[in-house]
């Protein structure tokens, strides 16, 4: 059986690119670590792979905003690329840093579902002022079709680092519109799947967004890093818990993996 192939894309800046790589090898894909000059070079490149991810990290030293200079890079550059691989309906998944520049270039939420790249929301400055680097509990929302989320359970931990995670939409219009299509795929929440507050909602986003998806559920942006728990070892109480103690949660970030692989079959 051929192999789905995932191009991590990386840039000036990118330092979680080898970590997603990796999490693309555990759940059964090839990874390869591209840098983003070598698709302006080779305007074919792209059409090799089967998933795009946009990893974490401080793209072009984060100036002018967080993803702002990569979202600008890709538009103005590789417009055509990219708009051909997720109009061939390829899985594409953007991690903190990679979920900013989605959303700065338009890509997501795309609420007409026409990748128009029209800006209608924002990542920005978290409410405490700083940099926050802590585990968090994901819900997950029941009403997201999204690919990227299939079998995950309800509340999933995992680990978020970053200085410029607020989720604004650009409206009450957009607010409205994500959740009645279904877009937002996760909140931030208590353990227990309650309403949160500050640390467990880490940057203030509006309603609790930590991710949402396009129309199509193909396209997922959040900002959490799934690629740091895809094993019950990066658990932070894995030596207290212990192997055979571990539950469902521990690892859990690589089932995303697996389904982004999963649902890249279909187009080898």
């Amino acid at each position: 059986m051929k192999k789905v192939k995932a191009i991590i894309l990386r840039t000036a800046g990118t330092n979680c690119d080898r970590e997603t790589a990796e999490a693309f090898r555990m759940a059964g894909a090839e990874a390869d670590l591209v840098h983003v000059n070598s698709l302006k070079r080779e305007r074919g490149l792209l059409d090799k792979y089967h998933i795009m991810a946009i990893p974490g990290g401080f793209t072009y030293g984060d100036d002018i905003a967080s993803g702002k200079v990569l979202a600008n890079e890709l538009k103005s550059t590789l417009k055509a690329q990219v708009t051909r691989f997720v109009k061939r309906g390829k899985p594409v998944i953007g991690i903190c840093n990679g979920f900013q520049v989605l959303v700065k270039m338009g890509i997501l939420p795309d609420l007409k579902g026409k990748l128009d790249y029209s800006i209608e929301a924002t990542l920005s400055l978290n409410d405490s002022g700083k940099f926050e680097d802590r585990w968090v509990h994901l819900r997950k929302e029941k009403a997201s079709s999204c690919i990227w989320t299939e079998g995950l359970p309800d509340i999933i931990y995992v680990p978020v680092a970053h200085a410029e995670g607020k989720f604004m939409p650009g409206d009450g219009r957009v607010l409205k519109k994500l959740n009645d299509n279904g877009q937002i795929v996760f909140r931030y929440s208590g353990g227990a799947g309650s309403a949160p507050s500050y640390p467990e909602n880490p940057n203030g986003s509006v309603q609790d967004i930590a991710g949402i998806c396009d129309t199509s559920g193909r396209i997922l942006g959040l900002m959490p890093h799934p690629e740091r728990h895809v094993t019950y070892l990066q658990h932070p109480n894995w030596r207290r818990i212990g192997a055979k103690g571990r539950s469902p949660e521990m690892g859990v970030g690589l089932r995303m993996f697996k389904n982004g692989v999963k649902s890249a079959r279909n187009h080898i």
